[in-house]
């Protein structure tokens, strides 16, 4: 099936200016100018009026939900592929919290493929919080090397719910993830949970000074927990490491601010990601009562920080992007994602002037059609 989009002002997410993009079944098959087309049947998009952009990626969510952290009755339902498409989302990585007993990584790799047959792009880490490191097959590398779905593995670390890992553990698990990853030709990554405890990232920052060529197989998420642990994360980007701000957790400022923050401190913008959390649980105590509670972290706040980064004037629309296109690409070695070159998978994102979402391609179908959502699961109405 081909598919020609016109007048399309094109971010690759660097700006390209206007062209037409032919897609080719689910890959982008030419970038030009002006492409006429005679002889074979395609559907024509008109994208006059139009940015458009690569796909996003959301590198964290809990696509089974989080666990149940007051009871059962506190599961948190599973993501369906209408909020996905919804906020732009083509490309999502699944993973476990601090639930890695009724949220199984069975069910983690059959919402994995329901997420991909229903026409997203879907990855997932296996393990989650605790150690020792929970695996589908006999450990972590063989996860990566024989599960197709699986690029990385979890750990949670500095979190009174975590297994408190040690450096040693820690290198341990990046060796099973290193072992696994360039054997399956995926890379792989450990994509590590950070709680609000006084260590923060301080193993991280060892294993780094230590052993630099180790760097690329870290990924700390939920780096601007804390205002200590922001000014960690920031000597960890500037000896090499990649950082990920969530946008619905816990923050001590908006992501947005915080990339700017990053910035001054002259942290180069590839080594910066947005993830949402979506659907993880976000605890919060009440600093007059103590009460403690949770709520489902939304999924739409990518774009809504990656936007307010341009409407106020922080940052140009190329950059901004990068956060939720090339960078977490980058960062999940994912070498057919976050970008719009020929070869690359179709994934397409349409904004208008006020950086409103009104279309979606995902794996070269129509995804959202002038704001509405056409690719729903089976079961959704």
């Amino acid at each position: 099936m081909f598919t020609l989009i016109k007048n399309a002002n094109l971010y690759a997410p660097e700006p390209l200016g206007m062209n037409d993009i032919l897609l080719a079944d689910d890959k982008i098959a030419l970038i030009d100018r002006k492409i006429d087309l005679t002889g074979i049947p395609f559907e024509t998009i008109d994208a006059v009026g139009c940015a458009v952009t690569p796909g996003f990626i959301d590198q964290h969510v809990h696509i089974t939900g989080g666990g149940g952290q007051t009871g059962y009755a506190s599961l948190v339902p599973d993501v369906s592929v209408s909020e996905l498409v919804a906020c732009g989302t083509t490309t999502v990585l699944g993973l476990l919290g601090t639930d890695g007993f009724v949220k199984e990584l069975t069910t983690l790799y059959a919402k994995t493929k329901a997420l991909e047959g229903d026409g997203l792009s879907a990855y997932m880490l296996t393990s989650f919080y605790g150690l020792p490191a929970k695996t589908l097959m006999s450990c972590v590398a063989d996860d990566l090397i024989f599960i197709d779905k699986v690029v990385g593995c979890k750990l949670a670390m500095s979190d009174d719910r975590s297994a408190f890992p040690t450096e040693l553990e820690i290198l341990r698990l990046i060796n099973q993830v290193r072992l696994g990853g360039f054997t399956s030709g995926k890379g792989g990554v450990l994509h590590i949970h950070l709680g609000a405890l006084p260590e923060g990232i301080t193993p991280l920052l060892n294993i780094a000074r230590h052993y630099p060529t180790l760097i690329s197989y870290l990924s700390p998420t939920h780096l601007i927990r804390t205002e200590a642990l922001f000014h960690q994360a920031i000597e960890f980007a500037c000896m090499g490491g990649m950082i990920d701000f969530s946008t619905g957790g816990t923050k001590f400022d908006a992501p947005h601010r915080c990339v700017m923050k990053a910035l001054e401190a002259h942290v180069p913008l590839d080594r910066i990601t947005f993830s949402s959390d979506g659907r993880g649980g976000v605890r919060r105590v009440n600093p007059e009562t103590g009460e403690t509670t949770y709520r489902p972290a939304p999924l739409h706040l990518n774009l809504q920080e990656m936007t307010l980064l341009v409407k106020e004037r922080l940052l140009p629309l190329e950059k901004a992007l990068t956060l939720i296109t090339s960078n977490p690409a980058h960062n999940l070695k994912l070498h057919t994602k976050g970008r719009i070159a020929v070869g690359f998978d179709a994934d397409l994102c349409f904004l208008d002037n006020e950086l409103c979402l009104t279309d979606v391609i995902a794996r070269g179908k129509v995804a959202m059609k002038n704001k509405k959502v056409i690719m729903k699961g089976r079961y959704e109405e």
